[in-house]
């Protein structure tokens, strides 16, 4: 069987928003943009909470367990990169990134949790594009705090809080 093309590779980030298909053309990588970055926050902002309120209403012990594990990992690893301090290291972005997954993976919908890693996705272009320690935020406690209300199965408070921690980062990256 022959293997794939290179245009077969580019068209996979093309459908995970890293790559514009041009007719014609090929492809460019898509243009930064401040407007672009709010809508893909703004889908987030919509669609992750009410996914979050399934998990709490769905999830199992299993779950649980594992939303503690992912957020232990997230509070121990280092956010910031050994002797800059100023530039999220790579450590932490996948800690970050398996976090919020983590979080929502008892909705136990593989249509949703694809529809979170497509704008995870998308988002986390703009953030690495942008990603330098913001003293006014304190992600820390944000996830803490998400982790807690999570567990304590309490929805609303998951919801809003999860909704505050998107717009602030959204916020933090158009500066």
């Amino acid at each position: 069987m022959p293997e794939p093309g290179p245009g077969r590779g580019v068209g996979i980030v093309d459908g995970d928003g890293l790559a514009d298909r041009l007719p014609n053309r090929g492809f460019a990588v898509p243009p930064f943009s401040d407007r672009r970055w709010q809508e893909i926050a703004e889908a987030r902002r919509t669609i992750e909470p009410v996914v979050l309120r399934m998990p709490i209403d769905r999830g199992d012990v299993d779950w649980e367990a594992d939303v503690r594990a992912a957020h232990h990992r997230l509070a121990r690893t280092p956010a910031f990169v050994p002797d800059d301090g100023r530039h999220y290291s790579e450590a932490w972005f996948e800690a970050h990134r398996t976090f919020h997954r983590t979080l929502l993976e008892g909705c136990r919908n593989p249509v949703l949790l694809e529809t979170f890693d497509r704008m995870w996705t998308a988002s986390e272009l703009t953030r690495r594009w942008s990603a330098q320690r913001d003293p006014g935020c304190d992600g820390a406690d944000e996830h803490r705090r998400l982790e807690e209300a999570a567990l304590a199965r309490d929805a609303d408070a998951a919801a809003e809080i999860l909704t505050q921690h998107l717009t602030l980062t959204a916020a933090a990256s158009t500066e």
